[in-house]
């Protein structure tokens, strides 16, 4: 009886590791064909080097069944790589600006959001919420999110929008489900007054952990050592934006895309 217990138990614990291994296997093809899709421009492809999408969503822990919830997706450059990778297993929410009729940015910008989603089958199972910076925002139904990801946002909400992010976030996400950050990095001990557009790490991982959250590591994935930060215009200086169009364009164009801390932050299961 024991060899047979011990057999049936090695068997168990290799169909479970078989199990993990094609899920594993299956999340990561969805994310190569998604990132290798049509539908995604030589353009948005052409930043890929700069942002490590693969990367980034896995070591997030990134996989296609999940509920995933993408704060003001803003173009779409990263919906492009959710969508497709979540559809038909997974869900993918937008938590982006409201339409309120009005002709400002923060409309405009859900209807740049929606238009996109209507020009390609792949965005079809996108569903959208609203978020409004600095206001207590549902992002989805509270403690039905496995994963809550924001890129190259925290610099425009401020420290208090940043704080209220951080709880929306929060309740919006299961016990043990995940927050991703990646954002323009202030170096250590930089002036956050003169920050343009930089933000220090330190403050984001203190903030995180105010809100609730189990800091989990940080990644350099998305590091630019040849970022040094001090540009006339900001972190809007370098690619894609280059504020100063053709004015010392190449130099730029070298640098790259923004020096850039990726974070990972857990929410803890409940404890009884």
């Amino acid at each position: 009886m024991k060899i047979i217990k011990s057999i049936l138990t090695a068997s168990l614990i290799s169909l479970t590791a078989a199990s993990l291994n094609v899920a594993h296997a299956y999340s990561d093809n969805s994310l190569n064909k998604a990132i290798a899709g049509e539908h995604r421009s030589d353009k948005n492809k052409a930043r890929d080097k700069y942002r490590n999408p693969q990367e980034t969503l896995e070591f997030f822990g990134f996989k296609s069944n999940m509920t995933v919830v993408e704060i003001t997706p803003g173009g779409g450059w990263y919906t492009e790589i959710l969508a497709p990778a979540l559809k038909g297993s997974g869900k993918l929410i937008g938590a982006h600006y409201p339409d309120t009729g009005e002709d400002n940015y923060y409309s405009n910008s859900r209807k740049k959001l929606v238009k996109k989603l209507a020009s390609n089958a792949v965005f079809s199972e996108v569903e959208l919420s609203n978020f409004v910076p600095k206001k207590a925002s549902e992002l989805a139904a509270a403690g039905t999110a496995d994963m809550v990801l924001t890129f190259r946002n925290l610099h425009n909400w401020g420290e208090e929008g940043v704080q209220q992010v951080f709880k929306d976030a929060y309740k919006a996400l299961k016990a043990g489900g995940v927050l991703g950050v990646v954002e323009h990095r202030l170096p250590e001990g930089g002036d956050k007054e003169k920050s343009n557009g930089y933000v220090s790490q330190a403050e984001t991982i203190a903030q995180a952990k105010a809100a609730g959250f189990k800091f989990a590591g940080s990644s350099e994935i998305n590091a630019n050592a040849k970022d040094k930060t001090t540009h006339p215009k900001g972190v809007w200086t370098l690619p894609p934006r280059l504020a100063l169009g053709e004015k010392d364009k190449e130099k730029y164009l070298a640098i790259g895309e923004s020096d850039r801390m990726t974070l990972k932050f857990v929410k803890a299961a409940a404890t009884y």
